[in-house]
């Protein structure tokens, strides 16, 4: 972690939301946590704004834009592209790096060139606009050669926080599934990416699936016209960060092990399989970046058996991150956790055995929410994956259970987009029927936004 004046630094907290108490011979622990972040992120996001040396953290964004041929059809969505970027670009933080790269079937560097990074102030933002205006369409699009571009203009600075932004509006044909695969293994851990899909020809589960394997967000923009309002957002919010690479430790005792992990606010993201181990007892999930902000996670504990009016620890949750003069979170990973700082924040996650069934059986408010928001995005990705497959009863069932869980949890947004894809007959009972006719935006929307979340109610 840089070294940071402590008025800029976040402060973490975590809150343990729980029923402890389990039945006789009852062996699963459910937990909601969630980590708060404040007091820092929303310095110098302004434009032109910048810290005083030594006291914000380094940032470095590369910006990867879409060249290939089909950015020409219709001849404006290059042009808002380019505006595009450019609104990024003032967005920028005085001292920030930066680079452009031009993606087609290979990665170009547009600016600054050189295998480098150029230190964002008023020369180098003009200087960049200006080689913008000189891209054009042209070529294939073979997004893994990107990242990996990225990745080593990234690491070519000093810098604590490294973010990328990936603009496509096609389908990854020029290159094999398993190579833009191996491109997010290589990338994950060492940048975080927001990726975006403009128009409806590109496919959405390779942009989510960029987003989720390096913690960023993914949307769709169907009109091209909106790229620049998205884009300045999403530079504005990597401007906000202020610590990278945290993790969400869970340590356990003898006997006890963790069943899964899942962020499940703002998104619903799963992180069981990216744990590492970080000495006897103890993994590490990765998170990202952090500026101001409040994240939910779902962990579920399997404990050892034990006898009624025992009480044990089931998991102790604490956040790392690199001490200053590591390398990454990886490279942390893999010297077994111990090239980390403790960010001082904690939550217990405890077991009770007992009689009393009122106490065993109640399910806590928090887990019951999010365990429906997580159905609720499962539900709309397996309706509209039938839908697509032409098995119209079983997309009926599963859109009409998103339809019911949205109304139930009070998720408007998502019941808006849902009202897009059926006609809604009865939302409390979750009766609906396929409407006849779809356009793809709404779709493709309703898909790419189906693990948006909204926080439990107090």
């Amino acid at each position: 972690m840089a070294n940071f004046s402590k008025s800029n630094v976040p402060q973490f907290s975590v809150d343990v939301y729980q029923n402890e108490y389990l039945p006789e011979g009852g062996r699963e622990v459910n937990a909601i946590v969630t980590v708060t972040a404040t007091g820092g992120g929303t310095v110098g996001t302004a434009v032109g704004a910048s810290y005083a040396p030594g006291q914000g953290p380094s940032a470095g964004v590369a910006i990867m834009v879409d060249c290939s041929g089909s950015m020409d059809y219709p001849p404006t969505k290059m042009r808002n592209a380019r505006d595009a970027t450019a609104a990024a670009i003032d967005t920028l933080r005085d001292g920030t790096h930066f680079a452009v790269i031009g993606g087609t079937h290979v990665a170009k560097e547009v600016y600054p060139g050189g295998g480098r990074l150029a230190v964002a102030d008023r020369t180098s933002r003009e200087q960049a606009k200006q080689a913008l205006r000189r891209l054009s369409a042209g070529g294939g699009t073979a997004i893994g050669t990107w990242l990996r571009l990225a990745d080593r203009l990234l690491s070519s600075a000093d810098i604590t926080i490294r973010h990328g932004i990936l603009l496509t509006d096609g389908r990854n044909e020029h290159e094999a599934p398993e190579d833009l695969r191996a491109a997010l293994d290589s990338c994950a851990g060492r940048f975080t990416c927001d990726a975006r899909g403009v128009g409806t020809d590109w496919e959405v589960k390779e942009v989510t699936g960029i987003a989720s394997a390096l913690l960023g967000t993914a949307d769709i923009v169907a009109d091209p016209t909106g790229l620049a309002a998205d884009f300045t957002q999403m530079m504005e919010t990597a401007m906000g960060k202020e610590v990278a690479d945290v993790a969400l430790r869970l340590w356990t005792p003898v006997g006890t092990t963790i069943k899964f992990v899942k962020q499940v606010a703002p998104t619903v993201e799963a992180l069981t399989d990216r744990r590492t181990e970080a000495g006897p007892r103890a993994g590490d999930y990765p998170t990202g970046s952090w500026g101001d902000e409040s994240r939910d996670y779902h962990v579920c504990v399997e404990v050892p058996t034990a006898g009624l009016g025992r009480e044990m620890l089931a998991a102790r949750v604490s956040l790392v991150v690199p001490q200053p003069g590591g390398t990454s979170r990886s490279s942390a990973a893999e010297s077994g956790g111990g090239s980390v700082q403790n960010l001082g924040a904690q939550g217990l996650i405890r077991a009770v055995w007992t009689d009393d069934m009122v106490a065993s059986t109640s399910i806590n408010p928090q887990v019951a929410h999010y365990t429906g928001q997580a159905e609720l995005a499962q539900a709309i990705q397996h309706g509209l994956d039938l839908r697509k497959a032409g098995d119209m009863d079983g997309a009926t069932a599963k859109l009409g259970r998103a339809v019911q869980l949205a109304s139930a949890s009070g998720n408007a947004d998502t019941a808006k987009l849902l009202a897009k894809v059926v006609d809604v007959v009865d939302a409390t009972t979750g009766t609906v029927r396929l409407k006849a006719k779809v356009e793809e935006a709404d779709e493709m929307t309703l898909e790419t936004r189906s693990t948006k979340t909204v926080r439990v109610k107090k």
